[in-house]
Order: C-alpha cells, then structure tokens, then sequence
C-alpha cells in the first residue's frame, strides 16, 4: 500500500471523499490547472484515482488526514464528499481541530439546510469559514461541469469561487455557479432545486401514463413524442432522458424497458425536505408534495394490491382514439405538461423566495434560474425566461404573474382542464398535473372557500376572524349566545 506524504501548501484545494462524485470533482478542478490535494479514508480509493487519472492534472494525494490538511495553500479549502449525516458531522469536526481561522471547510453533499446553519454558526465562533455546497448534475455533471449553488461568507467565495466557476457548466458563456447567500442559503436552494426535480420528473411520468393507457400509443411512439417534443417549449434535459429510457428495449425479453422495471420510485429525502420546510415556511408547493407522495404510495405494494382485490371502481376504459383524435389528445398532453411544469417550477422559487425573506439571505433570483440553465438535472429552455422575468421583476408576487407565463397558461389551461378531467374519468392518476391545477385555479380565484374554514374553527375553537369590511379588527362570534352575538376582540 502506497504511503502518500505530500508537500506542505502545495494544493489550491482539497477534495476529501473520493467516491464517484467526490473523485470526478476533483478529476474535474485538476483538469483546469488547479492543484488538487486528495484524501480518502479506505487509501485504495487514493491510489485507484491516481493510478486511472493521475495524469490529468496535479494531485497531491495522502494517506493521513492531517497530511491533507498541511498540503493546502493558506487560507486552506478542503472539500468533503462524504455520506451525509454522521459521517458527515465527523468529518467536519476532524478537519476544523487541524484547521486554522480563516480556513473553508466545504460540505458539497446533500445536507440539510438547517444542520448547514447549525455548522456554520459553530465553525464561524471558531473562525472558520463553512460552506454549505450543493452541486446538480449527477456523476457526470462533477467530471464535465456541474451545476453549482455555494453559501456561506462573501470572504469565502472570493477564495473558492473563481475555482468552482472554472470547472462549472457552461451557458451562454457564464459559468452555471454564483455566490447563493450566507449559511444555509446554498444547501436550501440546492434542496428546493431538487424538490422541483421531483416534481418535474413525476409530471413526465404522468403525461407518459396518459399517452399509454388513454392515448394508447405504445412504448416506442410515446417515445418518438418525447423526441419530438425536444423542438418545443419542453426542451429539457429530462425530455431527452425520458425519450432515451422509452426508446431501449430490454435485451432479456425484448421487452420496452419500461416495462421490466419494477414500478417503484425510490427517494434520498430531498423531496422530503422541500414539502417539510415548505409547510414550516407557509408556502403552497402541492406539485413538489404531490410528487414525494406519489413514490410513497409506488413503494405501498400492500395497499395497492389490496385495493385491486377489493375491485373499486377502475374508471371508465377509454375508447380507442382514431388518428386525429390522438393527435389531439397528444397536442393536450403537451400543454397540460407545459402548464404543469411552469406552475411547479413557480412553487420552488416561491419557496426560495420566502427563506431569502425568512432568513435574510437575499437571493437572487434570476440568478438561480441562470446558474441552472445548463450542467444540472432540472436544466430546460423554459429556464431562460424565468432568469429574464426576474430581472424585470425582482420583486413580483409569483412567476405566473410574468407576462410570459401569464400568456401560457391562458393558452393551455383549456386543454390542461380537459387532460385534468379525461384522467380522473379514465381512472389514470395524474395527482401532479391535477395539483397543479388547483394551485393556479386557487391562486387566480377572487374568492377562495377559506372564509368557511376560519368561520368553523371560530365555532370549535374561538380561533377568531377578520371581516372584509374591518380587515385590521379581530373578531369572535358567541356562537352559544341567543341571537348569536359577535365581539370584536382587537
């Protein structure tokens, strides 16, 4: 076994955690002419790395933690790529005991927003610099040119940032990667990036449902409409990997693949997350909700089989389409799609908005929708125009309010409807096209049922109430009392 015993300040930055992703990274910094230093718990990790890659930049690689630390220029930046949670939390504090004020500790893994803030409070009293990372684009994005979203310290991305802007991906010639906001504010925006992955990916599969079981296209021309659809409004990422996944034939069975997949959705916990802290936050995210639901009830094998067995009603089958029919009903799809995904992606940055408010970390909007144009998971053309409506409108009350996508729904909601009513007579589940829905229909009503709702709990439970004609004054009505008497309170 190799004993690595590097040079002291030798390295630009440290990536420590050399799994896929945390090796790719570094493959990928060392390849822009920054010095890499490596550590890895298990050393043949280290050893594999520089034994396939070593050539491809300058390493310095480690076979002792402390080692690693020495190796770093000051002020130091160690990277950790490590499972997040315990392993995490021990890494960290391993490192801040060898650090020195002023060194960046970075944490690029899926973190909790709030253990981000708990760190970087307790790291920032020892004068260290923390910095909550998330990074979008898979095993694939790390090596080629991620999606980047740092917090932490302006001071703190005045060191690190010119490297993460060099080896992020590229849109339009600026680099998909910008200081996010203090503490938590990179690891939030990564969770909420994620949440919309979810939801997006949920509507693609809802709209592939559609197309099978009430369009009754097979496998292979569901797939050549996701082709097709790479030439409109749906141009993304995910529409490539949708098509590309219906397009391959299981070499076993010969069988769509699609169809040897057991149909189940697993999770990590982002989407969680999103749905959590959105209902902590007060804000409507029923897409994102919809979509973490959704996997749930995939992975109830018990309740579903149950529930088949008690024969309820499967809805009515639908008729064969002729062919203008399915076009129809295709062109429909698209729109309730398109719908769907600006209404979703209208919930994330609802959410982004109202933390940066919360917690003062005055994000940027527009550039959340930029650095997320190119290099991660959610990437997609309709991205250019909410980067473009916020910087018309910083401030505006809701993405659907921008002319652009006021214009869009109008234009699809009819068909979005009929798509929404065409499911639930068929007995197809579309629960994220249908939440959608209903969370614009509720955001475009002048009036909304909640009057009853706080009426009720004035009844049960003397929670009070406003009036339409008094909005400041508070009121409770005596609902025992003869004649039922109202107070006003406030």
């Amino acid at each position: 076994m190799t004993d690595f015993t590097p040079a002291p300040a030798s390295a630009d930055i440290g990536v420590l955690g050399l799994g896929v992703m945390g090796a790719n990274l570094a493959r990928n910094l060392a390849r822009h002419g920054h010095t890499v230093a490596l550590f890895n718990r298990t050393l043949a990790r280290t050893e594999r790395l520089m034994d396939s890659h070593g050539s491809e930049g300058v390493f310095v690689p480690a076979s002792r933690l402390r080692d690693f630390v020495a190796s770093l220029r000051v002020p130091r930046v160690a990277i950790v790529m490590v499972q997040a949670g315990a392993a995490t939390e021990e890494v960290i504090s391993e490192l801040a005991d060898l650090m020195e004020p002023g060194d960046i500790i970075v944490d690029a893994g899926n973190t909790l927003y709030t253990d981000t803030r708990r760190r970087e409070e307790a790291l920032r009293s020892r004068g260290l610099h923390f910095v909550g990372m998330g990074v979008s684009g898979g095993q694939e994005g790390a090596l080629l040119g991620p999606s980047i979203m740092p917090g932490g310290t302006e001071e703190s991305y005045r060191r690190l940032g010119p490297m993460l802007e060099s080896i992020a991906a590229d849109a339009g010639g600026a680099p998909c990667c910008t200081h996010v906001g203090p503490d938590g504010a990179g690891h939030f925006v990564k969770m909420v990036h994620n949440g919309i992955e979810y939801a997006d990916m949920q509507l693609i599969a809802e709209a592939y449902d559609l197309l099978r079981h009430v369009g009754g296209l097979t496998v292979p021309e569901v797939a050549e409409v996701f082709h097709s659809w790479k030439d409109s409004e749906l141009d993304s990422y995910l529409i490539d990997v949708t098509s590309e996944v219906l397009s391959h034939t299981d070499p076993a069975t010969g069988q769509p693949f699609v169809d040897v997949v057991v149909d189940t959705a697993g999770q990590k916990g982002t989407g969680v997350w999103t749905t959590q802290t959105a209902l902590e936050l007060g804000v409507a995210v029923p897409a994102i909700a919809e979509a973490t639901f959704a996997r749930a009830t995939s992975a109830s094998y018990q309740a579903r089989a149950a529930v088949r067995a008690a024969g309820a009603d499967p809805g009515a089958a639908p008729a064969p389409l002729q062919d203008a029919d399915r076009q129809t009903f295709i062109d429909s799809v698209r729109q309730a799609l398109y719908g769907s995904k600006i209404a979703a992606y209208a919930q994330g940055f609802d959410e982004i908005a109202t933390a940066s408010q919360r917690f003062d970390w005055d994000i940027v909007l527009s550039d959340m929708a930029r650095i997320w144009r190119a290099g991660c998971i959610i990437r997609a053309r309709f991205l250019d125009d909410i980067a473009q409506a916020y910087q018309e409108d910083p401030q505006m009350a809701s993405l659907l309010t921008a002319p652009v996508f006021s214009r869009a729904l109008a234009r699809v909601l009819p068909a979005w409807r009929q798509v929404v009513a065409t499911a639930a007579l068929s007995g197809t589940a579309a629960p994220a096209f249908a939440a959608s829905l209903a969370y614009v229909d509720q955001l475009r009503a002048s009036r909304l049922p909640a009057a009853l709702i706080q009426a009720q709990r004035d009844f049960f439970g003397s929670h009070t109430y406003h009036r339409v004609d008094d909005p400041t004054g508070v009121y409770h009505t005596l609902w025992t009392a003869e004649g039922r008497q109202e107070e006003k309170w406030v």
